[in-house]
This record gives structure tokens, C-alpha cells and sequence, in this order.
């Protein structure tokens, strides 16, 4: 078993519009750590790799070995597996970024459907509607 897993989601109220992201990351022993974040002005895909970049960096932190996220971002996944590529430079840069911080950790990523992904996207709105830090 991992010994984190993430549930990762960005949003953003039009897009590009106000944004936020929520993560979900559980350890091995079932601690659970939540974040939502205003992010400000940004479209979906960016604050869908703010949310990855989040959790890789709390991994790193915590000196994790492993790291499993799931993310209902297709684009994004398909985009760190290497299955779709990077065509915008904004993009270009998050992604690097995530590969890069990804090489610290026994890294994998799963793409999964919206409604798995509930509370991740429940955290991301309110840090977009409330425009705070939790």
C-alpha cells in the first residue's frame, strides 16, 4: 500500500475565472490531511496541476516513499503519463514542475470519474466561493 494516496481537484468559476484547488491525502495509518486553497484567476487545467503540485509537495514534506493520486482531470493525467502532450506553455511549465517533484517519490496517477472525486471538488469550490485558505 502507498503510503499516501491523494485525491486531487481544481476548478475554477468560468474559466478562465476565480479558482481554486482541494486535495484529500491519507497516509498509511489513516491520518487524513485536507487542503483548499484560493488560487485566484485561472482557467481549469491550471488549477487542476496547482492541486497535483500540491500534493507532491506535502509528500515531499512529510518525506513519503510512495504517492497515489487520483485526479477526474483527464487532460492532466493523460498529460503526466506521457499519453497526451503539453501544447500550452503555462501548462508546459506545471507539468515539468510535477514530473520533477514526482522523481522524489515512488510516483503513479490515476484518472477517475467526477463523482469519485467528491470531496477533493467539494474543497475546491469552497476555497473559490469563500476566496480562502483552509
Amino acid at each position: 500500500m502507498p503510503d499516501l494516496v491523494a485525491h486531487v481537484d481544481g476548478g475554477s468559476h468560468g474559466n478562465p475565472g476565480p479558482s481554486g484547488i482541494g486535495v484529500v491525502i491519507e497516509s498509511h495509518d489513516g491520518e487524513i490531511t485536507r487542503i483548499a486553497r484560493w488560487i485566484g484567476h485561472q482557467d481549469n487545467n491550471v488549477a487542476e496541476y496547482v492541486a497535483l503540485l500540491e500534493a507532491l509537495q506535502h509528500a515531499i514534506a512529510v518525506k513519503a516513499k510512495t504517492l497515489h493520486v487520483y485526479s477526474d482531470s483527464e487532460v492532466m493525467v493523460k498529460q503526466m503519463t506521457g499519453e497526451y502532450a503539453c501544447r500550452s506553455s503555462r501548462l508546459h511549465s506545471l507539468n515539468w514542475t510535477c514530473r520533477k517533484l514526482a522523481r522524489a517519490v515512488d510516483f503513479s496517477i490515476e484518472h477517475i470519474q467526477r463523482e469519485d472525486n467528491c470531496e477533493a471538488n467539494q474543497l475546491a469550490h469552497h476555497a473559490v466561493r469563500q476566496r480562502e485558505v483552509l
